[in-house]
């Protein structure tokens, strides 16, 4: 399995420096990981990531990985939705989330983040149902929605609409990426 830049999100490759730039302390959770490609590019970049999902073999994936390249970071198996992940329990100086939306994790998210720290999130909305999967509205986001969940934060890049090749829409997304007021 290749952990090139071009298997990390574009968003990701594109504003690497927001994140090495931060001063770092607590590390930065890759949330829903899955195989970790984004968190794994930031760890190739020597960033600690603390990568946290629910399927095992792809942590397995992940440790192996991190182990065999020497890169900072740690696997946490965790169930997002059940309330007990590392969201109520630690602060990180980053959080990353692709192509995952549990909506009732939005308040321990930002929770999570350390002021002057950064959210960089990127999912489906709901213009995707008509391009394919997925389409369960509970994991598409509203027109606006995202934006709307971190009030207050200082907005660094904000996108929403279609992305494709050739000017054919393959997928329909919002992205963020905003940094936590460092009072209040």
């Amino acid at each position: 399995m290749s952990h090139s830049n071009a298997s990390a999100a574009e968003l990701l490759v594109q504003h690497i420096d927001l994140i090495t730039d931060l001063e770092p302390q607590s590390g930065v959770l890759d949330l829903a990981c899955g195989y970790g490609r984004n968190g794994l590019f930031l760890a190739s970049h020597n960033v600690k990531v603390i990568f946290a999902d629910n399927n095992m073999a792809a942590l397995d994936v992940v440790s192996a990985t991190l182990n065999e390249r020497r890169w900072p970071g740690e696997c946490w198996p965790v169930d997002l939705e059940d309330g007990s992940g590392p969201l109520n329990t630690h602060c990180f100086d980053a959080v990353i989330v692709f192509n995952y939306l549990h909506r009732p994790l939005f308040d321990a998210l930002r929770a999570a983040i350390r002021p002057g720290g950064l959210i960089v999130y990127e999912t489906f909305t709901v213009a995707q149902a008509s391009l394919g999967r997925p389409s369960n509205p509970d994991y598409l986001l509203q027109p606006g929605e995202l934006v709307q969940h971190f009030p207050g934060w200082e907005v660094l890049h904000e996108f929403e609409g279609e992305e494709g090749k050739s000017g054919k829409p393959t997928r329909a997304i919002a992205s963020l990426i905003a940094r936590k007021p460092r009072t209040g």
